[in-house]
């Protein structure tokens, strides 16, 4: 795995090999049990009906967003839905937050309000330092709701945090390769889930 600067060519293409083959030796390294970890325990949260929380910030937000998407309408889930909520998606409730309580408090609030024991908060951040995210955790560890982070660089904090987790071995500030990943692994995710529910319906 290498850094960005150190793939740099002058060259486009070229550049675009490396950032291929860069990336490609990046999805190797994801520890793939951990992405099995991932797979039982929003399968959980569907049975028992808790719902399940993403949140981020930047990218990171806007892949909170595609989650929480795939899982609601991608999975196809007859009968028993999957309850998701990007707690990035309600701008009024985001910037009123943000504009009263600070911007460290936009997710930890939204937790408090509409979280519940048995929940699952997903944190998304590749430093796993965001203020706004860790506060979130440390009140879901108090509120018996359990926490996944999908972090990358070197986990930060969400990454000792969080009850698990899925890491992403970028650089430091390779802010692209991780968000990549991470968008990859909703994908990868989102189609083994819909595979598996609608098999077993089938089956049934």
């Amino acid at each position: 795995m290498k850094s960005l600067n150190q793939i740099y060519t002058d060259n486009p293409a070229d550049y675009a090999r490396n950032y291929f083959e860069n990336l490609s030796e990046i999805l190797k390294k994801i520890d793939a049990q951990a992405v099995a970890r991932f797979v039982v325990m929003l399968l959980e949260a569907r049975e028992r009906g808790a719902m399940i929380f993403f949140m981020g910030n930047g990218g990171s937000a806007a892949t909170a967003s595609h989650f929480a998407n795939d899982l609601v309408i991608g999975t196809r889930s007859p009968g028993k839905p999957f309850r998701v909520l990007s707690l990035t998606d309600n701008m009024a409730t985001l910037t009123a937050l943000a504009n009263d309580f600070g911007f460290d408090e936009i997710f930890v609030r939204q937790v408090k309000a509409l979280g519940r024991s048995g929940d699952v908060l997903v944190g998304i951040s590749a430093s796993g330092n965001s203020a706004n995210l860790v506060h979130a955790f440390e009140h879901a560890a108090c509120a018996g709701i359990k926490t996944f982070a999908l972090t990358a660089f070197d986990g930060g904090k969400m990454r000792k945090m969080a009850d698990d987790g899925i890491h992403v071995p970028t650089a430091s500030g390779d802010y692209g390769p991780a968000e990549d990943a991470h968008l990859i692994l909703d994908h990868l995710v989102v189609s083994y889930l819909s595979r598996r529910i609608n098999q077993a319906v089938v089956a049934a």
